[in-house]
């Protein structure tokens, strides 16, 4: 069955199966939200009169016994039909006769799709938030744990000041703060009713679009029924953009471990069980799973563009073109998703090395408090900087003084609080 099919319609099964594509594949994650705007739909049909209580009565029912099935992995789209939206129109057509049929009134393919989209979007972006939620709690933990632990901090991957592992993890957690608040910016984008625009032209039947909004738990609704359409594309770029930012964050903490594992530096480790080995040197304890985060999360940086060029030469309206954003975005949620989840396996094992900065590699890491020393003294800056230089290029240079940086104790932690009342903000932004 196709919604747009005639009795005298005959398409060629190659144009069906290019036009149809991996949409059966990708519409299996919109199949509960289908049913669930369609219940919305109906509802508010029955409202404004268009459906009689009877017909809604069994309308609703079985659209229930069909989301039943949809949440038990009871469900699948036949080959005849196209898509989810002609899959449940089908079936209430097949179970309920002339009443199945009313379940399109004032409504087009084009709104069905985009509520469906916007539906399974937002309740990606709430467990999103979640597992960003987990890991930024752990992050914070790690950071209180190992705030007095020291690391070298470095600048063009040359030594650089002192730093410590509490600075170093609570400066991702403080990421995932700004990351959040890109997730919070794209779901009000989202989180609009495009409901009721039909073909993008809207209705002469009386719709109340407002009912639907409310049903459907939408913060508002696209108002314009031309940029209702538009919304499409719009609305799963600007998640991709957010998802992309928690991506460049995963990726660059990979890289960091990835580093830090290395023997040269040996600043951390994990257990065996979270590492692999090498099929020929028996030594190897290779961090494969923050390669492939690192990988899969530089993957989903390009996500934006990839959307950008899919949409840029679009005209108003409705366009085939879109169907694709499915099979590009959505796939990229789960890889996201997926990274996040792995990521606090491995950080629930994460082992710290004490006492890295007594190496004598890393003496010049005093460099600046030294010149701080010496400014306290009273020797103007730029003399304090020449004599240190000087210090160093003879190989002289010694450092017996206390260490006063940002990472003491009473520092950090006073920073991880406000670090977290800045995330309880921006996760409260998205309800």
């Amino acid at each position: 069955m196709k919604l747009w099919q005639k009795e005298s319609t005959a398409v060629s099964d190659k144009v069906l199966a290019f036009t149809v594509g991996r949409d059966r594949e990708f519409d299996l994650l919109l199949a509960k939200h289908d049913a669930i705007g369609s219940l919305a739909h109906t509802a508010m049909l029955k409202k404004v009169g268009l459906l009689t209580e009877g017909e809604h009565a069994v309308i609703e029912s079985e659209l229930k016994n069909i989301l039943s099935d949809i949440d038990n992995n009871d469900f699948a789209i036949d080959n005849e039909c196209e898509d989810i939206h002609s899959q449940i129109e089908a079936m209430l057509t097949d179970r309920l006769g002339e009443s199945g049929k009313k379940i399109h009134t004032g409504r087009s393919r084009n709104d069905q799709v985009a509520v469906d989209i916007k539906l399974y979007l937002r309740d990606e972006i709430h467990h999103v938030k979640q597992l960003s939620q987990t890991l930024f709690n752990k992050l914070i933990q790690l950071s209180d744990e190992h705030n007095n632990v020291l690391l070298p901090g470095y600048t063009h991957l040359q030594v650089g000041m002192p730093s410590s592992f509490g600075l170093w993890f609570g400066a991702y957690a403080e990421s995932l703060v700004d990351d959040m608040e890109m997730l919070a910016g794209a779901y009000n984008v989202i989180n609009k009713n495009p409901l009721g625009s039909g073909a993008g032209y809207g209705s002469s039947f009386p719709l109340d679009r407002t009912t639907t909004t409310t049903l459907l738990n939408f913060g508002n609704l696209n108002y314009n029924s031309v940029y209702a359409q538009m919304s499409r594309g719009k609305s799963e770029k600007v998640l991709a953009m957010a998802l992309s930012c928690i991506a460049a964050t995963l990726s660059r903490f990979s890289m960091d471990v990835c580093l830090y594992m290395n023997q040269n530096f040996g600043f951390i480790s994990f257990p065996d069980h979270l590492t692999t080995g090498s099929s020929i040197m028996p030594h190897k304890k290779n961090p494969d799973v923050f390669e492939l985060i690192r990988a899969k999360c530089n993957r989903i940086q390009s996500v934006p563009n990839e959307l950008t060029l899919l949409t840029s030469n679009l005209p108003s309206g409705y366009h085939r073109d879109l169907q694709l954003t499915k099979e590009i975005l959505f796939p990229a949620i789960e890889d996201l998703k997926s990274c996040l989840d792995v990521i606090m396996i491995m950080l629930s094992e994460i082992k710290v090395k004490s006492g890295i900065l007594e190496d004598e590699k890393y003496k010049y890491l005093f460099t600046v408090e030294k010149i701080n020393q010496l400014v306290n003294d009273g020797i103007p800056f730029r003399d304090a900087y020449k004599q240190v230089g000087n210090e160093v290029a003879e190989g002289t240079f010694t450092f017996n003084g206390a260490l006063k940086h940002t990472h003491e104790g009473s520092i950090g932690n006073l920073c991880n609080n406000k670090i977290a009342t800045m995330m309880r903000v921006a996760m409260e932004k998205i309800q």
